[in-house]
């Protein structure tokens, strides 16, 4: 059975990591927003989780975490990969 979520065109996904790229929260919002607005929750989901976190460099990734939790987080630290 093929997923929903690879039936998603490119065109919903590359704006989404070039906002990641260019370190654009708001625009970021905005795309997940729409994104979530056309194809549901449970299809971003999906996406992003299969699709879009696993290409991520590290420093991109880490970018996003800290965007999602910076408000709780007073610092975030570096911590050396062993």
């Amino acid at each position: 059975m093929t997923s929903v979520g690879t039936q998603v065109p490119i065109t919903a996904i590359v704006p989404i990591l070039t906002a990641i790229a260019n370190r654009q929260w708001e625009q970021f919002q905005e795309l997940e927003a729409d994104f979530v607005s056309q194809y549901g929750v449970e299809i971003w989901q999906e996406v992003f989780n299969f699709c879009l976190k696993p290409v991520l460099d590290k420093d991109s990734d880490r970018w996003l975490l800290i965007q999602w939790c910076g408000e709780g987080i007073i610092s975030v630290k570096n911590v050396a990969s062993v």
